[in-house]
């Protein structure tokens, strides 16, 4: 008795170090940071000086005016900020937090926990699309690179083309990024039985470990170190000019201020509330070139265009918004590409990993994978909010019977099942460049809550047909011998693994059990986000191919808002590099040779 209480104060005195240890690395990295970025402060540390109720204060050279203003400290915004301030000004305005020291967006093995977390505070803002999937959008500084699951790889040659970059300066632009926080990572069991059994379901060549998009299979980067450690495009901001660069944390930008009574309306201006609620206007230079540059993401972008008065003239009326310019294709052509995931049981524990390995099929059809993110105490009993696996369970029963009591039952239920069952991983598939098309309206002018958004997945045909071959394939994969010797998965379970999948698939479409024979229909039933949602501000359409907004001056979007396709088969690569290469396009045009780029 005497030993057995002996290991549980050693054990007791050993968490309580730990604590401490954490919490004075936690410490340590909140000082670390701040002497790494002086110049990121809190809004509300904002000069009142640079403060004023009009435009003419700041064209009469009242107050502090900056040669740019860009609205969205992300994945695309901090690398663009950091380039443009080696020669300009540059005010920086995120709404949300850093990422440096947070523990939850830090490390991988934390991963879900930030998903999971729809607090106030949270990096990542919950929202559900009308088709009834759950998704995320990033509330913090370096975007979406601070909250996903890290993979990193390039768009391909034809993307490039396509899009209309100079190759030569995409290809200078990606390295930018690449040497600064992009890692090539160890592989795990779970990867290694992933790239083996994509192999032999025919799924080649094996290309290695490369950045480049090329058909078959292969070892991308990553933004996490061996340690596990997230390093997120807010770290490129260090490639700065502290001098020329102010960025300011939890400002969120309420609209864009016009000047309207020249012949085309011109940018001058923001409107931006810091964390205690205070309200600033902060504005650009008479200088010429001097812009305001949105870079919000593919949800945020267009949502603050029309909050600003631009876009489709009956949608701002019904809110009372005054209209700037009307243009029917703010927020149109939204798309999300599709991702269904298959879980499969392990017969022993397995180290937890994200993405590490993609298949690339001439299909149009993406295979990935990700394991050991089930088999934690925390993650059988923790409560995780609208995302975790109690709500996902509860959408087999109509919305209205989804009480809170029935979300309470299972998780007591769900306390009872050994950590065992939740061993394994799970094989993703994400359909390349879908079809199907929605779009995005606000719902009301409060910038803090979401717009309404419809992605329409699997509304055509064909994206569907290649979501069951997708699924085919992973049926070949996890039955593959490579597979074998990790798996409890035999020919024979193999509806009944679809049918734990339909189960324990989080979202909130009504779901068809018993009926995987029919892989359409699980298709529909478990389709997931990847995050990748991209167009809202499509070039062509509302940008020009220089990213600057149609029909007004000085103002550009800059992000994933502007693709009408989602990049490689990750997109955060292309959206740090496209930061970087509207950034030297940018300074390269105002000033030649001289720009040092």
């Amino acid at each position: 008795m005497a030993l057995v209480e002996a290991v549980a104060v050693k054990k007791e005195l050993f968490l309580c170090l730990l604590i401490w240890i954490n919490a004075l690395t936690l410490g340590q990295g909140r000082q670390n940071w701040k002497n790494h970025y002086p110049f990121i402060q809190q809004a509300s540390s904002f000069s009142s000086s640079s403060d004023s109720s009009s435009s003419s204060a700041a064209s009469s050279g009242g107050g502090k005016a900056y040669d740019y203003i860009i609205v969205g400290g992300g994945t695309a915004g901090c690398p663009l900020a950091a380039t443009l301030s080696q020669n300009f000004s540059v005010l920086l305005l995120e709404r949300g937090g850093v990422p440096f020291a947070n523990y939850n967006v830090s490390h991988m093995k934390t991963f879900h926990l930030t998903l999971a977390d729809i607090s106030p505070s949270s990096a990542s803002q919950v929202f559900i699309s009308t088709d009834g999937v759950l998704n995320s959008r990033a509330r913090v500084l370096g975007g979406g690179s601070s909250i996903n699951a890290g993979f990193y790889t390039r768009a391909s040659t034809s993307y490039v083309r396509k899009a209309g970059w100079d190759a030569r300066l995409v290809n200078e632009s990606y390295p930018w990024i690449e040497k600064q926080i992009v890692h090539q990572p160890n592989l795990v069991p779970w990867q290694r039985a992933v790239r083996d059994g994509l192999l032999e379901v025919g799924v080649s060549p094996f290309n290695g470990f490369t950045y480049d998009h090329l058909y078959g299979t292969k070892v991308g980067g990553t933004i996490f170190d061996k340690f596990g450690r997230r390093h997120t495009a807010a770290e490129l901001l260090a490639s700065s000019n502290p001098e020329k660069l102010s960025v300011l944390v939890h400002a969120t930008v309420q609209k864009i201020v016009f000047d309207t009574k020249v012949k085309k309306p011109r940018a001058v201006g923001v409107i931006f509330k810091d964390e205690q609620g205070n309200q600033h206007t902060a504005y650009i230079s008479k200088r010429r070139g001097s812009e305001i540059i949105v870079s919000s993401g593919a949800i945020g972008s267009p949502q603050m265009l029309l909050l600003s008065g631009i876009g489709p003239k009956a949608d701002l009326k019904k809110l009372n918004i005054s209209m700037v310019l009307d243009n029917e294709f703010v927020g149109k052509g939204m798309s999300d590409n599709p991702m269904n995931t298959v879980f499969i049981p392990s017969n022993r524990p397995v180290e937890q990993s994200l993405i590490q390995i993609v298949g690339i099929t001439k299909k149009g059809v993406y295979i990935e994978a990700s394991s050991g993110f089930g088999q934690s105490q925390d993650s059988i009993q923790c409560h995780h909010g609208i995302l975790s696996a109690e709500i996902g369970q509860l959408s087999t029963i109509p919305p209205k019977q989804r009480t809170k009591e029935a979300i309470q039952a299972y998780t007591r239920s769900k306390k009872d099942l050994p950590y065992e069952a939740f061993m394994g991983g799970f094989i993703l598939e994400k359909i390349a460049n879908p079809i199907s098309k929605g779009d995005l309206s606000l719902v009301n002018t409060n910038v803090d809550d979401n717009p309404s958004v419809t992605f329409n997945y699997f509304s055509h045909p064909y994206d569907l047909q290649r979501c069951v071959d997708g699924i085919r394939m992973v049926e070949k994969l996890v039955s593959s011998k490579h597979f074998a010797n990790l798996t409890q998965f035999n020919k024979q379970t193999n509806e009944k693994l679809l049918n734990m999948s339909v189960k324990a698939n989080v979202n909130l479409i009504p779901k068809h059990t018993n009926d995987t024979k029919s892989l359409e229909q699980f298709c529909k039933d478990t389709v997931i986000t990847i995050w990748h949602y991209h167009g809202g501000c499509h070039v062509g359409k509302v940008v020009n191919h220089d990213y600057k907004v149609l029909g007004v001056h000085r103002l550009r979007v800059i992000d994933g808002s502007t693709f009408t396709e989602s990049p490689g088969t990750n997109p955060q690569a292309t959206l740090m590099m496209l930061g970087r290469y509207m950034g030297v396009k940018i300074l390269r045009g105002r000033l030649g040779r001289s720009a040092g780029m």
